[in-house]
This record gives C-alpha cells, structure tokens and sequence, in this order.
C-alpha cells in the first residue's frame, strides 16, 4: 500500500512565506516617507496658500504657481523643503499605525473560510484604522503646519523650528501637551489597501480624490489655521473651526474655503503612486534577500 502522502509533502500544500506583519508595516511608513519627500514642496504651498489673507490682510498669493515662484524667489530650493522633518514623521506615525490598524483588523474579521469582510465592514475598518492613525500623527502634522508657514511671517514673528523634535518639544514647553492634538484630522483612506494595476489605483485615486478634496477643504483650511493659531494676551486668535469659517468667508470671501485646492489635489496622485512603487520594490528586494531558496 503506497503511503499517505502528507499535506505539505514535497512542499506541494504549503503556503508561500510571507514577509512579518511589523515588516509590513514597517514598508509602509517607508513607502510614505520616500513618496512625502517628492510632494512636501505641494505641502508647503497649499499650507502657505490657506494660510494667505488670514486676517482679513491681502491675499500673499494669486494662484499656486505664484505661491510656489514667490517662494523660490524668496527662500530659495531649500525653502520649499521647509518642514520636511514633520511631514516624514507624519507620516512614519500615521501611515505605519493606519496600515497596521487596517491589517489587523482586516484579518481579524476575515472568515474562517478565507471570505473578506464586506463593503460596510471594510469601509469601518478604514475609518477605524484612519481616525487612529490620524490621533497618532496629528502633533507631527502640527508641527508640519506651523513650520511650513514660518517663512511667510517677518523675521521677529516666526517661530523658528529647527526640526520637527524641536518643534514638538517648544510646542508642549510653551503651550501645553493638548496643543500637539489641536484638530485631530479625521479618518480612513484605506477602504481598498493597494491594488495590483499600478494605473487603475492612480485613476481611482485621482478620481475619488477630486470629489474628497473638493467636500474637505474648508474643513482642511479651517484646521490649518487653528493648528497654526497663536494666543494673543491670553486670547486664541479662533474660538473653533466654525468660527475659522465664518471669518474666513466675511473678510476673504466664500471661495477662500477652497485655497490651496491645486495642489492639494495635485499631490494625491504622486503621492499614491510613489508609495505604492515604493512598497513594491521594498517587498521585492525582501523577499529576493530573505524569503528566496
């Protein structure tokens, strides 16, 4: 009688390796980080164009090539790196805690027989994964705020940053732990984790994130000022995020909401892309040096 083969005999059954969770996540703040260093310039011109005209001054910049020219102009190629500290550990907080979150519980609530959540569950994971994700990277972001807005204000007013430890350090010193979480920016972009077709997740992403660009902006532009908001004799310059709004449209007018839109918008597919090539060529060179033979 021939014997019974075993279920791994010959390694016929058994399961292709895979690189550890924690390298997984670990890629995926890299692949965020290596994309944030191509976009941070797109970055610092939306911050500095939803910051121009704050109280109710004219208006710095008429459109995002002048933001970006007058910039040059005045700071020099260094000067639109401006806050690149902030926006890589923003992104080594947030994209790592937001991937992880999201595989976890991806796999967690996948059945036993191997069937994937389902759409309302999944977009819950995303949301879940994104407003944790947001939490831990909201006092990086604050600090990327205020450092990219610095060169925009005279000598005797800015803030003078020397990195993101700096910052965040002054931040809790000079005005309290609760400051890092002002406006915690809300959730959850990874509804269908990364695709294999490299240009459908970029038409997908530039398609869905026109319509999120256009609905989020004055919440974004409303953020971006209170992150960046000094207290003058005891006073913040805004009660909240409504009344952001609300002084934005009475001296600026309503379609101040939306400043900075272009290249917000414009960094969405670059920065989708980047990560993603990023992430692959990480996990291949992975598993060529460790999972291979």
């Amino acid at each position: 009688m021939a014997a019974t083969a075993s279920p791994g005999a010959g390694g016929m059954d058994a399961k292709p390796r895979t690189s550890p969770k924690s390298v997984k996540f670990l890629f995926g703040g890299l692949a965020g980080m290596g994309a944030t260093v191509f976009v941070q310039p797109l970055d610092l011109v939306k911050n500095r164009m939803q910051l121009s005209g704050e109280g109710a001054k004219t208006r710095e910049y008429k459109t995002s090539f002048h933001a970006l020219t007058s910039i040059l102009r005045a700071e020099g190629l260094r000067g639109i790196y401006t806050g690149l500290s902030a926006g890589l550990l923003r992104q080594a907080t947030y994209t790592t805690t937001r991937l992880g979150i999201y595989t976890v519980l991806f796999e967690r609530l996948t059945g036993a027989d191997g069937t994937p959540p389902g759409f309302l569950l999944k977009a819950l994971i995303g949301m879940t994964a994104g407003a944790t994700g947001a939490f831990v990277g909201t006092p990086a972001e604050v600090a990327l705020i205020r450092m990219t807005a610095d060169g925009r204000l005279p000598p005797d007013q800015r803030r003078g940053y020397k990195n993101v430890f700096d910052a965040l350090i002054r931040i809790v010193r000079e005005e309290g732990v609760p400051t890092l979480w002002r406006v915690s920016e809300g959730a959850g972009d990874l509804g269908g984790y990364f695709s294999d077709n490299i240009l459908c997740h970029f038409c997908a992403s530039m398609i869905s994130g026109l319509v999120t660009t256009a609905a989020s902006m004055p919440v974004d532009i409303a953020k971006t000022r209170i992150q960046n908001m000094r207290t003058i004799d005891g006073k913040p310059e805004y009660k909240n995020g409504l009344d952001v709004l609300v002084k934005v449209i009475r001296y600026e007018g309503f379609f101040s909401l939306w400043k900075g839109f272009t290249p917000y918008y414009a960094r969405l597919g670059p920065h989708t892309v980047l990560t993603f090539i990023f992430l692959e060529q990480m996990n291949k060179a992975y598993k060529r040096l460790f999972l291979s033979g």
